[in-house]
């Protein structure tokens, strides 16, 4: 099996090469946008561009590993890892021409992840951990916040494609934006837990992520210090919260319901 740092160096190799792809695209029109799940849930040429960028870096890299993609779903290995792959981190913000978004690339094992990287091209950042390792930020080692206190906290969140869902989550933000200093919605899982696991922000809460939006900035949070819990499914789809050790109860209690 190879070296978890050899898989770090892959992922990021994959996911600066499908930076490059987007790059080149980023601010002009796509040609090819349709409707996934919701009208509002979009999915791009470019999405599929960046997608096939990377399976084919890790097709020459990794040849036995499976790989599971956003966008073209699931092919089988036979080595017992797999490649979780998320192109485009922030469609919308990239069709909109917002330059808040990202690439995440992942491999696991049965245990989970090994090694994770969410890269930005746009800022020239790159976020990675390996399951043993440290959390970095362009090699250099990164950690959350040390914040005592939800009320001076500053925590991020994203909400679901779907309607309904999203009347629930307004609902929680409600009650959570009294009780911290404030509450941020930019549009990227991925780039929201690196966030956190560098300190930007105090904390992070989000339902209805897929695995592909989560892993590699899971590890990354987890690497980094900071404190992760499960909100199972309550009238909404299940979801997430990051923040460090002494805030974790607290801001899970506000989000739970």
């Amino acid at each position: 099996m190879a070296h978890p740092g050899e898989l770090l160096r892959i992922a990021a190799e994959a996911a600066g090469a499908a930076g490059t792809v987007l790059g080149e695209r980023f601010g002009r029109p796509d040609p090819d946008v349709r409707s996934k799940t919701t009208p509002t849930d979009l999915v791009s040429e470019a999405d599929h561009a960046a997608e096939e960028v990377i399976r084919g870096v890790l097709s020459d890299r990794r040849p036995e590993d499976g790989m599971l993609g956003e966008e073209t779903g699931e092919r089988s290995g036979r080595s017992g890892l797999r490649w979780v792959i998320d192109p485009l981190d922030g469609t919308v913000n990239f069709l909109f021409g917002i330059p808040h978004w990202a690439v995440s690339v992942a491999c696991e094992d049965a245990e989970g992840a090994i090694a994770g990287v969410v890269a930005d091209p746009l800022r020239g950042e790159t976020f990675g951990a390996t399951r043993d390792g440290p959390a970095t930020l362009n090699g250099e080692p990164i950690s959350g916040s040390d914040g005592v206190t939800l009320d001076t906290s500053l925590v991020a969140t994203g909400y679901s494609y779907d309607a309904g869902v999203r009347a629930r989550q307004a609902e929680v933000a409600g009650r959570v934006l009294p009780a911290v200093r404030d509450l941020r919605r930019f549009g990227s899982a991925a780039l929201d837990l690196a966030w956190t696991a560098c300190g930007r922000y105090d904390a992070y809460y989000e339902r209805d992520l897929k695995r592909w939006d989560r892993i590699a900035g899971v590890l990354i949070c987890r690497r980094a210090g900071v404190a992760l819990r499960e909100l199972p499914a309550a009238g909404m789809p299940a979801g997430l919260v990051a923040a460090p050790p002494a805030l974790i109860a607290g801001l899970e209690a506000l989000v739970s319901g």
